[in-house]
């Protein structure tokens, strides 16, 4: 029951491989949150709880089925959530606006194909991976490497750096559960380098098909999984020659399965959607 006089904000609770979510339709009118209603629904003792906040809208190309927008949660846009995505695209199909197997949707920068897989399992093409320190962006360096070196209070540190449509810093790492995640991490995200900040990976070769991650995120911190961090250090490690072209990203929530043929081809990234529950926001 909502109090007098406001209007009950409806929402679905859902997962990707432990990325949890809050899903707003605002195909009715709704308004979208503002950056301050996103961090409250977000904050986990007071709010809902979650990673971010996924909004359905209208979709913005021809032959879309919807499109979406995303909030972290300290109320921040980000431009991309691969596991954002494939929620959004259980969602569509349970409400019944996503029909068949393949059906497209628009994330803020591009429209991406999404395959349905079967019991809560979708893929969705994350786009071209971008390298360019100036498409990351990584500002200081004019031409894309391997690997970069920053000083980070007394010490250094070694990360590759690409664009899934937002920025990733990776780090290959010999033992991932001993990463300094938080520290690291969120140096690098407040370093003069990374404008617009950046998530950082940090990743452990386990075989040429497996390799294990963790990612600090912007404005979340660190997370049981990101789906766009995954395409980013597969698609480093592949290029490195240390991973196989299809290859399992083991997350703190769970696996996904990443593709990418090569440079200039898109990266596909399949895993697990679940819902949690559905609810109204009153506060």
């Amino acid at each position: 029951m909502s109090k007098a006089g406001s209007r009950a904000l409806r929402f679905s609770k859902m997962h990707g491989a432990g990325n949890d979510f809050v899903v707003i339709d605002l195909r009715d009118g709704t308004a979208p949150p503002t950056p301050e209603l996103a961090a409250r629904l977000a904050d986990r003792h007071t709010g809902v709880g979650c990673d971010q906040i996924l909004t359905i809208e209208a979709p913005r190309a021809d032959g879309s089925v919807a499109s979406y927008r995303i909030w972290n949660a300290d109320g921040s846009n980000s431009e991309q959530c691969g596991n954002g995505a494939r929620c959004i695209a259980a969602w569509l199909v349970r409400e019944g606006s996503a029909q068949g197997v393949a059906f497209v949707i628009d994330s803020p920068l591009a429209s991406h194909e999404v395959k349905v897989l079967g019991e809560g399992q979708f893929a969705v093409t994350m786009g071209v991976p971008a390298f360019e320190p100036a498409n990351v962006p990584l500002m200081g360096f004019a031409h894309a490497r391997e690997e970069y070196l920053l000083p980070l209070q007394g010490e250094s540190v070694r990360f590759a750096a690409v664009s899934m449509g937002n920025p990733h810093a990776v780090i290959e790492v010999g033992l991932v559960d001993a990463a300094p995640v938080e520290r690291v991490g969120a140096l690098l995200q407040q370093h003069a380098s990374f404008p617009r900040s950046v998530n950082v990976g940090f990743a452990q070769v386990m075989s040429p098909a497996h390799a294990r991650l963790r990612v600090f995120e912007r404005g979340v911190g660190e997370t049981l999984a990101c789906g766009s961090g995954a395409c980013a250090a597969a698609v480093t490690l592949m290029q490195r020659s240390r991973l196989q072209r299809d290859a399992r990203i083991s997350l703190p929530g769970g696996d996904l399965r990443i593709q990418w043929p090569g440079d200039g081809q898109p990266v596909v990234m399949a895993g697990p959607t679940a819902f949690v529950f559905e609810g109204e926001w009153i506060a």
